[in-house]
């Protein structure tokens, strides 16, 4: 088990992946070897009087140099400040948290769906896997968004080598239509015994990107978002309902849970 530490660290890059997305790096983080892809960090804002921390997924790690990525959207006044920083400025993480991905067998196909948001622990991902010697070819990274503008990090998707399928639902890029559309396509027209799947997006889109798992036979997991005031399991603000009955906390139980796990 992972002990997540508390500690400051520094802004140095920041850019405007524009439609109020944004990237940023910071540096030194002492636990950038422990993240794994689907762990979160638990961000304070000192400069300001936010009193909450903000879950952010984890985008990316350079362990050498410890720098660590986070991608997010400007969603309400805690994340419009954070975008507001400067490289130097000053911040405090809680992290590495929640449960990390189950990377599949090296034979077996990773189909990743992605949505809005939802891009940044798959990006890691398949980032990780690529890192780790896995086949480009065996990953499928299927990425939806309402129009072009929702659709990041294109270059960077291309350069790791895997098979890109943005979908779009006005067309402005790639195929026109929902994500889960392509993605049974898929499915479908290969082997689902060697077939694994991940999701990390809105709800709707999880709910049938879980569907689609149980009814077509091909396990995998999901990441889910949830309201995280705490971010270590203690104030119960994230519960979700599970198939078997009871509740788990999506902080501490989760974010990734296996598909029929969660009644979404």
């Amino acid at each position: 088990m992972i002990k997540p530490t508390c500690e400051d660290t520094f802004l140095i890059k920041k850019r405007d992946l524009k439609n109020n997305y944004f990237s940023m790096v910071f540096k030194t983080y002492s636990r950038v070897d422990q993240c794994q892809p689907g762990h979160f960090v638990h961000v304070h804002i000192p400069s300001t009087d936010i009193f909450f921390r903000r879950a952010m997924s984890v985008a990316g790690v350079l362990v050498e140099s410890g720098e660590i990525e986070v991608i997010f959207k400007v969603v309400g006044r805690g994340t419009r400040l954070l975008s507001m920083l400067h490289p130097g400025d000053r911040v405090n993480f809680l992290g590495p948290l929640g449960v990390s991905f189950k990377l599949p067998k090296k034979s077996e196909k990773a189909i990743m769906v992605a949505g809005g948001v939802g891009f940044p622990p798959l990006f890691y991902m398949a980032t990780e896997m690529v890192r780790r010697g896995y086949d480009p070819k065996n990953i499928e990274f299927f990425y939806g968004g309402r129009s072009v503008s929702d659709i990041l990090e294109r270059t960077r998707i291309k350069k790791l080598g895997v098979t890109f399928h943005p979908v779009t639902e006005d067309g402005s890029y790639g195929e026109k239509g929902l994500v889960t559309g392509p993605v049974e396509r898929y499915i479908k027209s290969g082997d689902k015994a060697k077939m694994r799947l991940y999701g990390c997006g809105p709800d709707g889109m999880l709910r049938a990107v879980n569907e689609l798992g149980l009814r077509l036979g091909v396990p995998g997991q999901l990441s889910l978002e949830a309201p995280m005031p705490c971010g270590v399991g203690i104030c119960l603000g994230c519960v979700v309902p599970l198939v078997k009955g009871g509740y788990a906390r999506v902080c501490q139980d989760g974010p990734v849970f296996e598909i029929g796990e969660v009644a979404l």
